[in-house]
Order: structure tokens, then sequence, then C-alpha cells
């Protein structure tokens, strides 16, 4: 039994042979091995990783408690809605600040800055700049927003 490996079944020179050469078209196969190995390592992925995203990942934050004594101490600039300043609710002008701040306070590191949500952001910016400029750290005053915990 003879085989040919030529495609035509003919010989060398046959029908098969001349045929190829003559369309020079090729059989293109797809190798999909690579793309079942990606597929395989994918779903390998996916089963080791669906039991942390169906339940979450638990994490246990540290509680921290508010020391009162302290914060009574700290200077906190409070600008309501109409703009008006005060420090530790005594009413104050912008120029006035650092000064005051360093006879009631001392020389504090860091000045607290509250401001109302409907405050214009111009009267907030100017605050924090010239306590910048007094080389004081401004920190900005916020309220954690409880109506997101409560409804998970």
């Amino acid at each position: 039994m003879a085989i040919s490996t030529s495609g035509g079944g003919f010989g060398n020179g046959g029908f098969g042979s001349r045929r190829r050469r003559a369309g020079g078209s090729s059989l293109a196969e797809i190798n999909v091995t690579p793309f079942v190995d990606v597929v395989l390592v994918l779903l390998i992925i996916f089963m080791l990783t669906a039991h942390v995203m169906e339940f979450g990942i638990q994490i246990d934050v540290p509680k921290v408690t508010q020391v009162k004594e302290s914060a009574q101490e700290l200077p906190v600039v409070n600008i309501n809605r109409q703009a008006d300043l005060f420090l530790n609710e005594k009413p104050i002008t912008i120029g006035e600040i650092p000064d005051t701040i360093h006879q009631k306070f001392g020389w504090p590191k860091a000045v607290y800055l509250r401001a109302d949500r409907q405050t214009p952001w111009e009267p907030i910016a100017q605050v924090a700049a010239a306590l910048g400029e007094a080389k004081f750290q401004v920190n900005l005053v916020t309220q954690p927003d409880d109506s997101l915990s409560k409804g998970k």
C-alpha cells in the first residue's frame, strides 16, 4: 500500500499536485489549544475566587472613642451660611484669626475648619488660605452620613 503526501493521490506529477500549485490556496486550520488553555486557567481562577465574590471579605475596623476634654481645647473656625466667621462660637474677622488663635491657644499645629453645607466655596477657600499662610495645618470637619449605614 502506497501513501502520497502530495495530496493528489496520482504520484508526484499528478492532478492533485498541479491543482495545489496553480490555485495557491492551502487549507488553514485554527489552533485551538492556546484558547482552551486560557479558558481552563480562567475557569480555575473563577472557581477559586467565586466564594469571595459571593460573600465578600469581612474586615473588622477599629472602634474609636471621642475624648471630650481635649476636643474643647482645640481651635475651631466655623463658617455659617451667610459666610460669618466664628472662633469657638465667638464672632471674628478673617484678619484677626491667626493672632486670636495664638493668644487663646498658644501655638497649636492644627486648626479645625467647619462650614455649613450651604456655605459658598469662596469664603471657605479664603479662610483656609489665611490659616495656611499663618502656618496652621487646616483640618476640615465632616460628619459621617448615618443614613447610609441605616439602610444596610
